[in-house]
């Protein structure tokens, strides 16, 4: 989609409906920040080689592209506008924002034969009658097999023939198939495999940091066990030491006090005698 050809509308359009790439209407239209606006195919394009605006050259990426102005869809939307097949004799006029709808249904529209060795085109309204008589036309194999002939090539058809090489075809789908399901479980093993690994190798490094720390700490324990043990004998032989010092005392104060007992004594025979 390129734009909407300006000779398909009943009247003139404004120039600023007009993509700034290709120059016709305005299709799935998109604006830079610089405010013109293009198709979303034509700027999609460009964008692709360039890095700035077609018009103004200013810097211009994909992630920059906004919606158009709400006012310019709505005059967009309101344009009347011939259906493309007007040159194959379809006289259908409607606004530009309901043409998709009769187009997708347009009875003069050319479409693709369904059947795929067929080339043709041909009217829509046409199309049914031509896959009827289309000499391409497939249909099963009135022999039994299952397969689907054209009828031109009924004559040629050898239903051994092709049943073979549908079971080669089948076989060969089947070997690719379970070869791309065994490299993909082969890839996901690789992949659990690494991970237990990874696993394996951070679990036991978490082991052995806590068997480190574990040690540690059973050395601290030991050395705060045996502070403990040297500060409580500290105590011991303070206490011993006390316990000798207050015997020591008294026994110093015993002797102190019968001293003074014999010196009162001795006083008072004295003072007597005089």
């Amino acid at each position: 989609m390129m734009g909407f050809d300006v000779d398909r509308f009943m009247s003139p359009v404004n120039d600023d409906l007009l993509c700034s790439i290709c120059k016709d209407v305005l299709e799935e239209p998109v604006q830079a920040p610089c405010e013109h606006a293009f198709c979303r195919q034509c700027i999609e394009g460009w964008l692709v080689h360039e890095t700035t605006c077609p018009e103004d050259r200013q810097p211009l990426s994909m992630s920059r592209l906004r919606p158009l102005f709400r006012y310019m869809r709505n005059d967009l939307a309101r344009l009347n506008i011939k259906c493309k097949n007007h040159t194959q004799g379809c006289d259908f006029v409607t606004r530009l924002e309901s043409i998709g709808t009769h187009e997708n249904e347009c009875p003069l529209e050319k479409v693709p034969c369904p059947y795929e060795s067929c080339s043709e085109r041909v009217f829509r309204r046409d199309l049914d009658r031509h896959a009827h008589a289309c000499r391409n036309r497939t249909r099963e194999c009135p022999r039994g097999c299952g397969y689907l002939i054209t009828c031109k090539g009924d004559t040629d058809h050898d239903c051994i023939y092709e049943l073979r090489t549908a079971l080669e075809i089948l076989r060969s789908d089947f070997t690719s198939k379970i070869i791309e399901l065994t490299n993909e479980i082969t890839l996901r093993l690789d992949m659990q495999r690494g991970y237990m690994v990874q696993k394996e190798t951070t679990t036991q490094s978490y082991i052995d940091d806590v068997k480190s720390e574990n040690s540690n700490l059973t050395r601290k324990i030991q050395v705060l066990h045996d502070l403990d043990l040297e500060r409580r004998q500290q105590i011991e032989h303070l206490e011993l030491e006390n316990k000798e010092l207050m015997s020591l005392l008294r026994g110093s104060e015993t002797s102190n006090t019968k001293c003074r007992l014999c010196s009162c004594h001795t006083i008072r025979g004295k003072v007597t005698e005089i």
